[in-house]
């Protein structure tokens, strides 16, 4: 969990530059003074993760990377901005609130960075901990500027930190090579300085790799596909794939820490936040004291049924206790059928039945459950609305196809496909599809393994099916397929755009 304590330290850390005083109040931190312990630098980068768990970052990683496709859609009474994503009306997502919000945290995420990759260098502490807290830091800026790439192309490039108001004007980045540039060497950097280390809501350097991975796959089948800007990048694709292989491969051999579940429920058991799969996830405890210490993320995901508490059958015949929800995202009935009926992603990680605390049927679907919702998101020691579920940013299986994909058909990707599709209870994938069409299986497993994981949106992009595959979408060009465009409130602050 966060320390909330240092989060106020460095908000007062952040009011320094507007003071002007004839005397140095007492208990007053400014850059000269604060990161001189290894303390002061933990609560930096502590501060710099906490920017990822506010709602409008959190929430949106569904909102924006799910939503817009065939996964789910959102129920009747949501808000104007995130109907529109759903119904792709482009005209409106330049002042679409959810989409200037995550541009928005982002960088206020990119400029905590900064601060530590500015300051850390100089504090009077041991290398080892510069060295961890700066290759978070590098990690947490490649993340940032990976989810702005992804989803607005061509952006401001904030190098370092902001600390006047002249300095907000940053200018457009000349290309998408300037910015995947700029991402990949702070993923390298990362992995030189961090160690493997296993810690909930934190980055090692399995992470770094994996993200390095999945930044040289984007740009390799987004280049491939002819996607808008991605086309004219000065990379060459097959150098880019092999790249994405190394780096994942580096991930699933070069560690003995993470790796595959053998049950599919135990990927998803909030009680086991730092099992094998989990790369990387963000740090929320039922126990926090505000939202997104605390996470209401299974709310979105639960229909609502009676308001009461709702239980939820295992394989095993046990029960698993739940809250009931707010139908946010509902998914959409031609998602759930396009599951093989015996796939276990379908039979053991939806909900189709609800029961009582005695085990009689509470509700079904169709029926009283009006559409069939993810376990994945699912907190039996929930507390009111507060829980400890989690987005799943980095999983070991999705670094599994990310080889997979980038490999093409040879002999070990088969065997990762495959050991992910055995998982499922599913018979091999068939043996000897050409490069193309092998990729084009490992885009439809990753539809069924990473579904409701922020993932979806960006695989349509990448293979420039975004208009193809999502209804909603058909008749848009290709462009606004690729990109949402850049918020309009940061054209008029930012006289650098």
């Amino acid at each position: 969990m966060k320390t909330r304590y240092k989060i106020a330290t460095m908000a007062l850390l952040m009011s320094v530059f507007a003071c002007d005083l004839n005397e140095e109040p007492y208990g007053f931190y400014s850059e000269d003074n604060f990161y001189k312990s290894a303390s002061d630098a933990e609560s930096a980068v502590d501060y710099a993760y906490d920017a990822l768990t506010f709602l409008e970052y959190s929430r949106a990683i569904f909102y924006v990377g799910d939503l817009p496709t065939e996964e789910c859609g959102p129920k009747g009474d949501e808000t104007a901005d995130n109907q529109n994503l759903d119904k792709w009306q482009v005209g409106t997502f330049s002042t679409n609130r959810m989409l200037g919000n995550y541009f928005k945290y982002a960088y206020i995420a990119i400029n905590r960075t900064n601060a530590v990759i500015k300051n850390v260098p100089n504090g009077k502490f041991e290398q080892d901990l510069k060295d961890k807290f700066l290759g978070e830091a590098y990690f947490l800026r490649a993340w940032n500027y990976f989810n702005l790439v992804k989803n607005f192309g061509k952006v401001p490039m904030h190098t370092s930190v902001v600390e006047t108001v002249s300095q907000t004007a940053a200018p457009m980045a000349k290309n998408l090579d300037e910015v995947y540039d700029f991402i990949i060497a702070d993923a390298e950097k990362a992995i030189e300085l961090l160690k493997v280390n296993q810690a909930l809501g934190r980055a090692d350097k399995v992470a770094a790799q994996a993200l390095l991975a999945k930044v040289y796959l984007y740009i390799a089948s987004s280049k491939e596909h002819n996607v808008p800007q991605y086309a004219e990048m000065n990379k060459d694709v097959a150098t880019m794939y092999q790249l994405a292989a190394k780096n994942a491969e580096d991930v699933i051999a070069g560690q003995s820490v993470y790796g595959f579940e053998n049950n599919l429920l135990s990927i998803y058991d909030v009680e086991k936040p730092l099992g094998k799969e989990n790369i990387f996830l963000l740090s929320m405890d039922r126990t926090g004291a505000t939202e997104g210490d605390y996470s209401k993320i299974s709310k979105l995901f639960i229909p609502y049924i009676d308001g009461a508490t709702i239980y939820l059958k295992n394989p095993d015949n046990t029960y698993t206790k739940s809250h009931d929800g707010w139908s946010v995202f509902q998914t959409l009935t031609g998602f759930f059928n396009s599951f093989d009926n015996s796939d276990k992603r379908k039979t053991d990680l939806f909900v189709t039945t609800t029961y009582d605390a005695s085990g009689v049927v509470s509700a079904q679907y169709p029926g009283k459950i009006v559409y069939p919702f993810t376990r994945k998101y699912i907190d039996p020691n929930f507390i009111g609305d507060k829980t400890s579920t989690k987005p799943f940013l980095i999983r070991f299986s999705e670094v599994a196809l990310t080889y997979a994909e980038a490999a093409g058909p040879t002999t070990e990707s088969y065997a990762l496909i495959n050991q992910i599709r055995n998982r499922a209870g599913l018979g091999n994938l068939t043996p000897g599809l050409s490069v193309d069409n092998f990729r084009l299986a490992v885009l439809n497993e990753r539809s069924f393994e990473l579904a409701f994981e922020g993932n979806r949106l960006y695989d349509l992009r990448r293979f420039n099916k975004v208009s193809q595959v999502v209804p909603e979408a058909s008749g848009i060009t290709a462009e606004q397929a690729a990109f949402y465009p850049i918020p309009q409130t940061e054209i008029d602050l930012n006289t650098g755009l």
